[in-house]
């Protein structure tokens, strides 16, 4: 009698685990998500589960971007996804190829929730209705209140599918995708930190978008509109942010991830094209630029030092540690990150850097020339989401940079 309980409480065990394993398994494929915000708006996006070799992820899609996510731990029919930046994740129950539960952002001051659900087997990120008319081209986007405008730009195609982005004196809203459903357009897109809504409706008198709702993360809501115009432009990007009067020569000395303190003053740096990136872990247009930075890096090592200068959420260096090793390993960064010890506040940029006059926004990129000198100052990235506006970047940036290595060192 005690060998056959003992037998039976053995399958059961087995049976049991078989059946949370299943249970708690994303079924390989796409599946159709959607975060909820305050206002009650469901905020879409797409995402595809793999498994290889017993192991699960997912890769959230956006446009053209698969941004993986393979950190995935099960509890029974739990399951939770931590995003690989900015300190989020998803909490949720799956059943019957459903997921329902809770996306969760932490912050230094808490964590906030927004309801959170997906379904297997769902391909179209917004409902396919026939497209009226053709939203593609440039927009000058403008907020009541606000005096700085943005640039749409939107391509569409003959099914109505949209993909662009939007882009700001400080970077971009990344890779937008949704679709044009009647006379009216839906974008969206989620990243782990961007959580994004923008509907409008079209005005073939005027090529204007009107009646426009920007739903941005939890709870906040503006209005927007656009007006086509192929010639519409942002401030220059170089001409934003300034060194003080008279001052020239941009000095620093902070701890790497090893607590190893780095210098402007070292040998790493001396008599090459020093790019210097001040960048956070938490800021998705930094991201961007962290990958362009890498892949730079890497082919012109022999004249160019990159350095990062990281502003966290938290002056906890180990914390700080943490969120920066994740982006150094997901983008096989090579030049050295240094922990400020200062926040992300641009009050707290300027206490750090005495010599800068002015700091609007992250990313920004200071150039320094071969003898240490301050050539210019880039504010903000236009990622691979805004397409011609990066691929022009690319250009012009290798381009300063080449000229810059060629002349006379010391």
């Amino acid at each position: 009698m005690k060998t056959r309980f003992f037998l039976t409480f053995i399958c059961f065990l087995i049976v049991g685990e078989n059946i949370n394993l299943l249970a708690a398994n994303l079924k390989p494929g796409l599946w159709h998500a959607a975060i909820t915000n305050d206002s009650g708006k469901e905020i879409p996006f797409l995402f595809e589960a793999k498994t290889t070799a017993g192991l699960q992820s997912v890769e959230i899609m956006n446009g053209t971007e698969r941004l993986k996510a393979d950190e995935i731990t099960t509890a029974g029919d739990s399951i939770f996804i931590k995003m690989p930046f900015f300190d989020s994740e998803f909490k949720a129950i799956l059943k019957n190829d459903k997921l329902s539960g809770n996306w969760v952002r932490h912050s230094i001051t808490g964590q906030s929730l927004m309801p959170f659900h997906a379904e297997f087997g769902q391909a179209e990120r917004f409902a396919q209705a026939e497209p009226l008319v053709n939203m593609g081209g440039r927009y000058k986007i403008t907020y009541p209140g606000r005096e700085k405008y943005s640039i749409g730009e939107f391509i569409q195609t003959s099914t109505g599918i949209v993909t662009g982005s939007i882009l700001n004196i400080d970077g971009d809203y990344r890779f937008l995708e949704g679709r044009v459903r009647g006379d009216s357009l839906y974008l969206s897109t989620f990243d782990g930190s961007h959580c994004f809504l923008f509907t409008a409706k079209y005005y073939t008198k005027g090529d204007s978008l009107g009646g426009a709702k920007f739903y941005m993360g939890k709870s906040s809501v503006r209005t927007w509109s656009g007006l086509k115009d192929q010639n519409a432009a942002l401030p220059d990007a170089y001409s934003l942010t300034a060194m003080k009067q008279g001052v020239s020569k941009l000095d620093f000395a902070f701890k790497n991830l090893v607590g190893k303190e780095i210098s402007s003053s070292d040998l790493y740096f001396k008599n090459k094209v020093v790019i210097i990136q001040f960048m956070g872990s938490w800021c998705p247009n930094c991201m961007d630029e962290t990958a362009f930075l890498s892949k730079f890096y890497k082919a012109h090592a022999k004249n160019v030092a990159v350095v990062g200068l990281a502003y966290e959420r938290t002056t906890d260096f180990e914390k700080s540690k943490i969120s920066l090793s994740n982006l150094v390993r997901r983008f096989k960064v090579d030049y050295p990150i240094l922990i400020t010890g200062y926040t992300n506040e641009p009050a707290q940029v300027l206490i750090s850097m005495p010599a800068l006059n002015n700091y609007i926004a992250f990313p920004t990129t200071i150039i320094l020339d071969r003898h240490g000198k301050v050539r210019k100052i880039h504010t903000g990235f236009s990622g691979p989401g805004t397409g011609k506006y990066y691929t022009d970047f690319e250009e012009e940036f290798t381009s300063l940079i080449l000229a810059l290595s060629a002349e006379p060192s010391m």
